[in-house]
């Protein structure tokens, strides 16, 4: 089977890109790993209620979810890519069932995972990262029982409190990460507030409903420990302590790059949000003329901003594949493009004001585990580094650390940072992980049912 385009991602990059192309005349399928549109934002969104506790800034997603039903784009839910050729082959696998497909251009609009945050404890039963819990309530309707502390920066914290609240299941505290340097290093991008007014005032009522309901926040907490035997029963820092059932951990999100990187695209080490990104031009172009990149997981901008460069990727595909001349690309972009710019305009201050911390990035600790899937810990990957391991695919050989289901996704950030403390380089020098296919586990007999075909 061949088509124009493949879009990888139902998230608002993904339904974005998708719906416009569909109406651009473009032969696309769009393959989405969940069983619904929506991406990890927008999660279960059709079947949420008008009144849901996650509020309406969840609820932006369901008009995106209705065009993309409405439109001719061949959808393919529950369907996962676990490998995918410089050609614009692509490899799926459904429901036990493997089949081939030829895109002339493929979208990756995979979004965005949360920073992993390795503290002491991180891997007992009750502690989790804040969006997973948001997962929790978007899909389930579940919300802890119990007391929860919440912990960490980022503008996803107090969201996820805020619907917690909503949900009827408010924390018993916020300990906020942030260092104090960094509401200095914010204040030097005063000047961006006033274009990025409707988002800062969209945050700023978030933390004023957290306080007018009683929850305390407290600043410039560090050395944060998740303590208990069988499970988390009490969250300890440095000049504190709660009991708690659960703690949710966020240091905010970096861009999903694992089918990036393992096409080999060219990628940069972004300073400003300490993570590597796709090298993209203006319309999500990557260095193979046949893939471009969507959303977050060509850097951090948000949701409203993935739709936009959705849509930009979308007339660009439309170019490339001779549907539509430049003119009318690039006058279509021209107000996306406006927007953009606003929408993007409070990042420089957000980058500075959430930028995670030393102790985030290299835990202090010896015998904290970072690589869950095949349990190595911080005191292993820095023993390797000092025998010589120059960077996380050599550390595979030492410690078989990113060799386990999630090859490194998880891990990676950590893994990097710590072997650039022990040499002493810049995280740009190190690099990371090249992940290999299949991008995620499928079965022998899904293998078995491609060579049948």
């Amino acid at each position: 089977m061949t088509v124009e385009l493949a879009i990888i991602g139902a998230g608002p990059a993904g339904m974005a890109a998708a719906v416009l192309a569909g109406e651009l005349g473009l032969d696309t399928v769009l393959v989405d790993e969940q069983s619904s549109p929506g991406g990890q934002i927008y999660r279960a969104i059709e079947r949420a209620a008008p009144d849901t506790p996650l509020g309406p800034d969840y609820l932006a997603g369901r008009p995106l979810a209705a065009a993309l039903r409405a439109s001719r784009v061949d959808y393919r839910p529950n369907t996962t890519l676990w490998h995918l050729d410089t050609d614009g082959t692509l490899f799926l696998e459904n429901a036990g069932r493997t089949e081939t497909m030829t895109a002339r251009r493929v979208l990756l609009a995979t979004g965005a995972i949360e920073r992993p945050v390795p503290i002491p404890g991180w891997t007992l039963p009750g502690v989790m990262t804040a969006g997973a819990a948001q997962t929790l309530l978007k899909t389930a309707d579940l919300v802890p029982e119990g007391r929860v502390v919440l912990a960490g920066q980022g503008p996803l914290l107090y969201l996820v409190a805020t619907q917690l609240m909503r949900a009827g299941a408010p924390p018993v505290a916020i300990l906020e990460t942030a260092p104090h340097d960094n509401y200095l290093d914010a204040a030097r991008h005063l000047r961006s507030l006033w274009p990025g007014r409707r988002l800062l005032t969209r945050g700023l009522g978030l933390v004023a409903a957290i306080k007018r309901a009683g929850v305390p926040i407290r600043r410039g907490v560090h050395g944060i420990t998740a303590v208990g035997r069988r499970r988390v029963d009490r969250v300890v820092w440095e000049g504190g302590e709660l009991a708690a059932n659960y703690l949710f951990l966020h240091e905010g999100v970096i861009p999903n790059i694992q089918i990036s990187l393992a096409l080999q695209l060219r990628h940069e080490w972004d300073e400003a949000q300490l993570c590597w990104r796709p090298a993209l031009d203006a319309w999500g172009q990557t260095s193979l003329p046949n893939i471009a990149v969507a959303g977050d997981g060509g850097g951090i901008a948000g949701a409203e901003a993935a739709v936009l460069t959705g849509r930009l990727a979308a007339l660009d595909a439309a170019l490339w594949l001779g549907h539509i001349g430049e003119a009318e690309r690039d006058g279509r972009a021209r107000p996306i493009r406006a927007t953009l710019d606003r929408e993007r305009a409070l990042r420089p201050f957000l980058d500075r004001l959430y930028r995670p911390s030393r102790a985030v990035m290299v835990p202090a600790e010896d015998d904290i585990m970072v690589c869950r899937c095949e349990e190595v810990s911080v005191g292993r990957i820095r023993r390797a580094a000092r025998l010589g391991a120059t960077g996380p695919n050599q550390l595979k050989a030492f410690t078989r650390c990113g060799m386990g289901p999630c090859q490194g996704r998880i891990c990676g950030p950590v893994v990097a940072a710590i072997i650039a403390d022990v040499h002493g380089k810049p995280m740009a020098e190190i690099g990371t992980y090249r992940p290999r296919a299949p991008f995620k586990p499928i079965t022998v007999g899904a293998l078995a049912d491609l060579d049948k075909g």
